[in-house]
């Protein structure tokens, strides 16, 4: 099972990205995405009552919601957001201590895995050149769409340093660019529950649809 982990609708400051309009080019473009599902990670905020089970049947593609967070490590997602989570965190925080995500929202049912590790400034790869490595966590971007040159190798670096499992996303904000990097899932998800579940237990390996270049 395929799943982009990684992207954002209208409803994240810096998108202007539809929900349906994601599921339209997907639909049109299965061939070249094979993808079985999105999961919506909005920068700084959740809604427990964000439902899009009508346009999951529409469409036929799940739809699964989680949020990004910011850090003093860079930016985190936060998957299995609960009503315990968003009592113990405030998401508009952009200092949120990435130390204390990682361990509470693993504590509360959720998991917590750093994004675009590679990039400056928000990435983990800048954080750890200057702070010792945060403990528990499981995996991190190791594929994201919006990667600058370089950004991912580095990320590969921290894998083999660091034992940490790899996943992937398009990192979307514009319709286009959903589904370039996704995650693929030994087993079948169908709720969030699921996807916290096989997230923790590594099941899972990045996959890239991003167009190769003549001679790459």
């Amino acid at each position: 099972m395929i799943l982009d982990l990684h992207l954002h609708s209208e409803l994240s400051d810096d998108s202007r990205a539809p929900v349906e309009a994601y599921l339209k080019l997907l639909q049109r473009k299965r061939a070249e995405r094979p993808l079985d599902g999105i999961v919506l990670t909005e920068h700084r905020q959740f809604d427990l009552r964000r439902d899009y089970r009508a346009l999951e049947d529409q469409y036929g593609f799940l739809i699964l919601n989680a949020a990004e967070v910011e850090t003093d490590y860079g930016h985190v997602l936060v998957y299995g957001v609960n009503a315990d989570i968003l009592a113990r965190f405030d998401f508009t925080n952009v200092r949120l201590p990435a130390q204390e995500v990682i361990t509470e929202v693993t504590r509360l049912g959720g998991v917590a895995l750093p994004c675009h590790p590679g990039r400056p400034n928000v990435g983990l790869c800048a954080h750890y050149q200057t702070k010792p490595p945060l403990e528990g966590v499981v995996a991190v971007e190791a594929l994201n769409g919006g990667s600058k040159k370089g950004e991912d190798a580095r990320v590969q670096e921290l894998i083999a340093r660091y034992g940490y499992g790899a996943y992937g996303g398009s990192d979307s904000h514009l319709v286009s660019f959903v589904g370039i990097c996704a995650t693929a899932f030994e087993a079948e998800i169908r709720t969030i529950a699921d996807l916290v579940r096989e997230l923790k237990g590594g099941r899972y390996r990045p996959v890239d649809f991003r167009p190769r270049r003549a001679g790459a």
